[in-house]
């Protein structure tokens, strides 16, 4: 599915389209619609840990959420070898509206900030699930 960047990444500021593709339940691939780069590696938080975040009101209105929406929220990976290494960053979550097809990166603040780390290794969430 083809979602309209509302918002643009940091340092990514010319990417207009991203293509978002399944590889399986936990992770997704986000593509620029209209280049080979950037690509980037998504991954579902919500099979790692409880996490819970507030999309601020202007974001909701940008991207016209409201409580009947579909949206979706997934978090960039920066992926490692071995896959365990890998490092999400649940600080900056894309949100994206598949009713619309619109998406938007958020910067969490506040008490989400806090929650959340930009550099979690998935290793650490792995254990965590063991005990």
């Amino acid at each position: 599915m083809q979602f309209e960047l509302k918002i643009p990444f940091f340092g990514f500021e010319s990417l207009k389209s991203m293509k978002l593709t399944k590889i399986d339940d936990v992770f997704m691939q986000l593509d620029n619609a209209d280049e080979e780069k950037p690509s980037f590696t998504l991954i579902n938080p919500f099979v790692l840990k409880n996490y819970e975040i507030e999309i601020p009101t202007a974001v909701k209105n940008l991207l016209e959420i409201n409580e009947n929406s579909n949206i979706l929220i997934y978090n960039i990976v920066v992926i490692q070898k071995p896959l365990d290494q890998s490092a999400i960053n649940f600080a900056a979550p894309l949100i994206f509206n598949t009713d619309n097809q619109t998406m938007a990166q958020v910067i969490l603040e506040g008490k989400f900030a806090k929650d959340h780390g930009i550099a979690e290794r998935i290793c650490d969430f792995m254990n965590k699930n063991k005990n």
